[in-house]
């Protein structure tokens, strides 16, 4: 999740202004974070990851402090709209992976991934699936059992999960048993904005959302060669991947490709798990977590990785 200043608060960035969505996305998540209590029975695990081009890249894994034996495992992929690192955005990642291992007793790993436009496509996805090969590898040394993995993420990092569901798949492994989307970013192409969607609702709009994809494709972006591990709407084929679960509010610029590519995973043959959630719009359940919405949200994900 990336987040626009609440309206009125400051003037709007332009399109193509990252700095300013940073600095806006930086102040809301430290005001969040500032409202959130973080469960106390998890503990945190500091590693590296050597990607390809030598680059170390950050991994922290949350566990719960009473593990019992071996136990699924969860990738959780950060928002930021493929422009935003975890940095700024950690306040509110550390509580949420916290929550999500507290209540699953499914633990986490948690990756520093690069991003755009510093990082262009494919390094933020290919550093996502070197953090899913990782946790395959050292499973043993973890106490997790490899043939229960999981990848998940919201927004941006909803996307990049998909996108490494599908580089999961394409590669022959390492094999998932989820692929967790909340309100995933899929599709370059949604760049019209919707008139039914009121704006002042849009959390993340059709201005970020042109900006993220700019900075991630480049010049490529909206056009008709757009790989699928960038934009996962992209994919001819959805056969052969994890079962699913996505969920999206309906006044999110995200809920249509979320919808439609929930309809192609199921007509694919893919099990598939879908919550539209009504009057709510991006990143609901963090900005308003005691609305009754916002539970229910929380509980069918963990519900989910509990079952892993």
């Amino acid at each position: 999740m990336a987040a626009a200043p609440p309206p009125g608060s400051a003037p709007e960035p332009a399109v193509g202004d990252v700095a300013t969505r940073r600095d806006n996305t930086a102040a809301m998540f430290t005001a969040l974070a500032s409202s959130m209590e973080a469960p106390t029975d998890v503990e945190v695990s500091r590693y590296d990851l050597t990607a390809s081009d030598g680059t170390v890249l950050p991994l922290t894994w949350y566990r719960p402090v009473e593990d019992g034996g071996a136990s699924a495992a969860l990738l959780y992929l950060h928002g930021g709209g493929m422009i935003v690192g975890l940095e700024p955005t950690a306040p509110v990642y550390d509580i949420v992976v916290r929550q999500y291992v507290s209540r699953s007793r499914v633990p986490a790993l948690v990756v520093d991934y690069r991003v755009a436009p510093e990082h262009p496509h494919p390094t933020p996805v290919e550093d996502c699936y070197a953090a899913l090969q990782w946790l395959e590898a050292h499973a043993a040394e973890l106490n997790v059992d490899p043939t229960r993995l999981a990848v998940g993420g919201d927004s941006a990092g909803g996307g990049l999960a998909a996108g490494v569901a599908l580089l999961a798949r394409d590669r022959n492994g390492p094999r998932l048993a989820l692929q967790l989307l909340i309100y995933p970013m899929l599709d370059d192409r949604t760049v019209v904005p919707d008139p039914q969607l009121p704006r002042e609702f849009l959390v993340w709009n059709y201005e970020d959302n042109v900006t993220g994809w700019g900075a991630l494709l480049g010049d490529a972006a909206g056009g008709s060669d757009v790989s699928p591990y960038a934009a996962p709407a992209r994919a001819a084929d959805l056969a052969g991947l994890p079962p699913a679960y996505i969920d999206v509010g309906d006044l999110d610029v995200f809920r249509d490709e979320d919808i439609d590519y929930a309809r192609r995973l199921l007509a694919a043959g893919v099990p598939t798990e879908l919550h539209v959630f009504a009057g709510c719009p991006h990143g609901f359940e963090v900005m308003a977590a005691d609305l009754p919405v916002s539970r229910q949200a929380f509980d069918n994900r963990v519900r989910r990785l509990a079952a892993l």
